[in-house]
């Protein structure tokens, strides 16, 4: 590799499953390769370094549309290889010097990768959003409270019973809101063999309606992806008097149960 390029990797598999086939890579003047070493192999692709490079990345990250480009075409890399075998995704912008820092990195971490692959054998990724229409479950709270105790009109203690009344149901709501992610929670990790819990997203960012109240990762065994379907269906169907609505999303490569480690 000369020192005007670097190469991308996208993720480990075993070299028995990974397709030799070349697939379109972030830079589309390069397609994927493989690199081999003992029994793992790692799928990676050249890129120029004037503009993947550390210095150029420190813009690039900032321009969306470039991210989006290269982030769509990491994962479309991804989903390729996840159809055909068990693998260990890598973050978006893992660059090696070379092949021999990429041989490196397999052997210092072979074992590590080879327990995830273990683990990851026959299991697929999903996640699972639980969103709520605020002003529907503080509805449904207030609807279900027993009726406040009556004031004359306009009085200060009217006022001030009114004030703390709504904050009651307020903070009620919340607990509600809280219960529900537990209870969704607790119900979908029955049907996992692992979970996890990530931060709600900012609505701003993802562009999703209302408050999101769980936004979870889930280790599904490929058999059991139709009981997952029906859980979620379930369980949307018990909430969504309360404004609540599920999103559920996958197979997705398996970034949240893997090791990871910062490429050179």
């Amino acid at each position: 590799m000369g020192a005007d390029r670097g190469l991308w990797a996208y993720c480990i598999a075993r070299a028995s499953e990974l397709s030799p086939e070349p697939l379109p890579g972030v830079d589309p003047e390069h397609a994927t390769q493989r690199i081999d070493h003992g029994e793992l192999a790692a799928l990676v692709s050249p890129v120029a370094l004037a503009e993947y490079g550390d210095e150029a990345l420190r813009g690039n990250l900032n321009d969306f549309a470039w991210l989006e480009r290269v982030a769509r075409a990491h994962e479309a890399v991804l989903e390729r290889a996840l159809a055909a075998a068990t693998v260990v995704p890598l973050r978006l912008c893992t660059i090696f010097a070379d092949a021999d820092g990429v041989r490196a990195m397999l052997a210092t971490r072979g074992p590590e990768l080879v327990e995830a692959l273990d683990a990851l054998a026959g299991r697929e990724e999903w996640t699972v959003k639980l969103l709520v229409d605020r002003a529907v479950l503080e509805a449904a709270v207030r609807a279900d409270a027993p009726a406040a105790e009556p004031e004359a009109p306009g009085s200060g203690a009217a006022y001030m019973l009114g004030r703390r009344r709504d904050r009651e149901l307020r903070e009620q709501a919340g607990r509600l809101a809280a219960g529900l992610a537990e209870d969704v929670h607790a119900s979908l990790r029955e049907v996992a063999v692992d979970a996890v819990l990530g931060r709600p997203q900012n609505p701003e960012l993802s562009g999703h309606a209302g408050d999101m109240l769980l936004n979870a990762a889930y280790l599904i065994e490929r058999d059991g992806v139709e009981r997952m379907r029906a859980r979620v269906a379930e369980l949307a169907a018990r909430h969504q008097p309360l404004g609540a609505r599920l999103e559920l999303s996958g197979p997705l490569p398996p970034y949240n149960f893997v090791p990871q480690e910062e490429a050179p």
